[in-house]
């Protein structure tokens, strides 16, 4: 058996391209908002409001996509090869048809941004930002149909290091297209989204050829006799894609609704929402490489049919992800009055930001917990019952609690990020006694 200091290795290499990787996604939110800053705080409130809704719509599909990892990972640990392959080809399926759904959903919903209740400008500004953000869904699905399978085999550089090169083209996208530079046209808040497409179909053109041109990824191609339909793999991808789908809306939900709760306070507290959640997501994602770690980890060691191995590789990510996030916490803490700085010179949206990042400070440590237990809970293949979780930690606790000390309370949107905070406190708690309990059980793959 593996001891904790091998398992803490094992995870930090291959959590570390993955949190790089997830970081440089993260990172094109950040350059965005820091070229949009230069406009104004007007658009950068209706960059805020996107973003928050279409993160909201996106994790549906992402959901999709992530449930191509465990499944690959437990029939790599069981040495079923050609089970693998059978997953990538009848993910692409799941996965284009989600694409184009949501493409629809995103269309249509910026149809209605007004019945939102935002400050005029802030809506007339989203509405076209909204609606070419909804196209770039479908390279963004495509590239990560090719990354889950790809990381659910432990190779997760590629889609590492596609990611951190994206970041010079979607800069160099942005500075010609948002403020009209080497005789482009000067498109606002508009450029950004262009060059959001643009770069995430690089992105999944590279990825692909990748699959493509590598030897080792033959057997994993479709082979002719293979049926083009394998309803019994569509319906495990979609039997925990789904849920995990469904449990990311929540989550994204809970804070998009916190987003269009603080634009009834104002522009100003909007857009120093915005640069808080920046910072916050730019730390999450690290973490996340860890999560999906946990679950490449847990999944296989389901594989092999090994119970203490796969407490082990589970417990492993969370103490992880826990003390990452508490290392964070102390430096937001620290520099919360220098960041802002970085976004906007509008003294009041500044001084409002620095006290919401060092509310997320707090709330780093529980998001972490959080983020690791759904991790290797996806590797155990349990996603029905982390999705009631969330619903109950969100939408009963959360929510709530924002609303109360937001308004009732009149704490304005420092109350809503505590309420945020709450929630995420209540779900991490539970998602680690969750893992306890299951993992202990026997294994069935």
């Amino acid at each position: 058996m593996k001891s904790y200091k091998s398992h803490i290795k094992e995870t930090i290499k291959l959590a570390l391209p993955v949190s790089i990787g997830q970081l440089g996604h993260i990172m094109m939110g950040v350059v965005d908002s820091l070229m949009v800053g230069r406009l104004g705080h007007e658009p950068l409130a209706a960059a805020s409001l996107v973003n928050g809704l279409f993160f909201l719509i996106l994790v549906l599909g992402f959901g999709m996509t992530i449930a191509i990892t465990p499944l690959v990972s437990i029939a790599k640990g069981a040495k079923k090869k050609s089970e693998c392959g059978i997953v990538l080809q009848q993910g692409l399926i799941v996965t284009i048809v989600s694409a184009f759904i949501l493409v629809g959903i995103v269309l249509t919903a910026s149809l209605y941004l007004d019945l939102l209740n935002q400050p005029p400008k802030v809506t007339e500004l989203a509405v076209t930002y909204f609606q070419l953000l909804g196209l770039s869904i479908i390279p963004f699905m495509l590239f990560q149909n090719y990354r889950q399978f790809i990381e659910g085999l432990s190779d997760v550089n590629p889609p590492m290091i596609i990611a951190i090169t994206a970041n010079i083209f979607n800069f160099f996208f942005n500075w010609l297209l948002i403020f009209g530079n080497l005789g482009m046209p000067a498109l606002g808040l508009d450029g950004a989204g262009w060059a959001t497409f643009g770069t995430r179909a690089l992105m999944a053109i590279a990825l692909i050829i990748y699959f493509y041109k590598k030897d080792s990824y033959k057997e994993y191609r479709r082979n002719k006799s293979e049926a083009f339909f394998d309803k019994k793999i569509i319906r495990k991808i979609v039997s925990i894609g789904l849920p995990t789908g469904s449990q990311m809306f929540l989550e994204i939900a809970a804070f998009s609704f916190a987003s269009i709760m603080i634009g009834w306070i104002g522009s100003v507290p909007l857009a120093a929402h915005q640069i808080a959640i920046n910072i916050a997501s730019v730390t999450y994602m690290t973490v996340l490489g860890i999560a999906a770690a946990g679950t490449i980890r847990v999944g296989t060691a389901v594989g092999e049919g090994n119970i203490t191995e796969t407490r082990k590789a589970g417990f492993t990510s969370i103490l992880l992800s826990f003390s990452l996030m508490l290392v964070f916490g102390i430096l937001m803490i620290f520099f919360n009055k220098i960041l802002p700085h970085l976004y906007i010179e509008n003294r009041e949206v500044i001084d409002i930001a620095s006290k919401l990042i060092i509310v997320a400070a707090f709330f780093q440590v529980f998001d972490g917990t959080q983020a690791a237990g759904l991790g290797v809970l996806r590797g155990l293949k349990d996603v029905k019952i982390p999705m009631v979780l969330a619903f109950s930690a969100y939408w009963i606790v959360a929510i709530p609690t924002s609303f109360i000390l937001g308004f009732t309370f009149e704490m304005g949107v420092v109350g809503i990020w505590i309420g945020l905070a709450a929630g995420l406190a209540s779900i991490a708690v539970l998602l680690v006694f969750r893992f306890n309990r299951v993992s202990k059980n026997i294994i069935h793959f």
